[in-house]
């Protein structure tokens, strides 16, 4: 590859300087700005940075962070305090207060992913939960998990299988007496219910109603495990246990760093995936994924996570608002790779009909040819 001129090498340093600091710059546009230096001669420093908001494009709201960051850049005065990991490695996040590290990977673009991002871009938000009250979904969704056999048995007087052990125990202490033999049972219990949020800034416009439904679902039961995903991973559980709702969701506001940025659904859950303990929440679970599952970069990494999801869950369904158009059928190349791995591929797109479809989790799934409709 041939080797930048001399006098280019300050311009593309300033592109990746401002995309370590979450500024989303491609690679088109670091030239567009070069370029655009030289059309202009520069005469001035004034020159560079025109030429720098017109091509790198920094956010009305990032302004000042952007020019301080070219200050510190061209003239070395000091910069803005930012979060220069970039890139790298995917933050994990529990609620306890313990940051993790794990496998985040650099991402390139994905065509049909347009709206998504793989640059991390740090945000607050601030929720007020909905007047609306989810009583009737609160009431119902602990008989409507999907139920297993427990691994631990219990003690019956009436229709169980002999308990030989206990039998034994007994017939030490009696001399050989037993009146009547002991029986034991295995119990149905309530699967886990594990709920994934994507909270980039394509999924703004529902990430407040996902939230709520979490909190009404984690205040049902306590076989509820909640994580959001967006440039980093974060466990919401234990904030959402608070009863007030209104308290739950500013706490929760408070925990998550990466409101309404970039998107990294395939690194953030092999993440998940890569500490133990998260990934024990998936086993046997019935896991909801509320995504648009617009991944931009190689959507390789979206489908293995998927996959390995897949394998560990009793049931593994994606909840899309793109599934709220009738017309509404897998077009990106990340969605049509996860297909085969889907149990359910649902309306996502008002919370009445999410809410509904929960309750249902303990129906059969549909059949495979039928991922592509919306729940109605």
């Amino acid at each position: 590859m041939t080797p930048l001129p001399q006098g280019a090498r300050p311009f593309a340093g300033f592109a990746r300087h401002v995309r370590r600091f979450g500024f989303s710059v491609a690679g088109e546009q670091a030239i567009a700005f070069m370029q655009g230096v030289a059309l202009l001669g520069p005469r001035s420093m004034e020159d560079i940075r025109q030429a720098a908001l017109a091509t790198l494009g920094p956010s009305a709201d990032r302004m000042v962070e952007f020019d301080a960051l070219f200050r510190g850049y061209f003239y070395g005065e000091a910069t803005v305090t930012a979060d220069a990991r970039g890139d790298e490695d995917t933050e994990v996040k529990d609620d306890s207060g313990v940051e993790q590290q794990g496998d985040g990977r650099d991402l390139r673009q994905e065509e049909g992913g347009e709206t998504a991002s793989a640059l991390e871009r740090l945000g607050q938000r601030a929720f007020l939960a909905d007047r609306e009250t989810l009583g009737q979904f609160r009431r119902v969704l602990p008989s409507a998990l999907p139920q297993r056999r427990s691994l631990r048995s219990v003690r019956t007087n009436s229709r169980g299988t002999p308990d030989l052990r206990r039998a034994l125990r007994t017939i030490v202490r009696a001399d050989g007496d037993v009146p009547a033999p002991p029986l034991r049972r295995r119990p149905t219990v309530a699967r886990r219910l594990l709920i994934l949020i994507d909270i980039s800034g394509s999924m703004k416009l529902h990430t407040g109603d996902y939230l709520k439904l979490a909190h009404a679902a984690v205040q049902a039961t306590d076989r509820v495990e909640v994580f959001t995903l967006g440039t980093r991973l974060t466990r919401i559980t234990r904030a959402l246990r608070r009863g007030d709702a209104d308290a739950a969701l500013g706490r929760t506001a408070a925990l998550v760093e990466d409101w309404d940025g970039g998107t990294r659904i395939g690194p953030t859950l092999l993440a998940f995936l890569s500490v133990p303990r998260f990934a024990a929440f998936a086993r046997g679970a019935a896991v909801l994924l509320l995504s648009d599952g617009l991944e931009r970069g190689d959507h390789a990494e979206m489908e293995t996570a998927i996959r390995r999801l897949g394998a560990r869950a009793h049931r593994l369904t994606l909840a899309t608002p793109l599934a709220g158009d009738p017309r509404f059928s897998p077009q990106t190349a990340a969605l049509k790779a996860i297909l085969p791995w889907l149990d359910d591929l649902v309306d996502g797109s008002s919370l009445p009909r999410l809410a509904d479809f929960v309750l249902t989790l303990a129906r059969p799934a549909p059949p495979a040819a039928s991922l592509w409709r919306s729940n109605s």
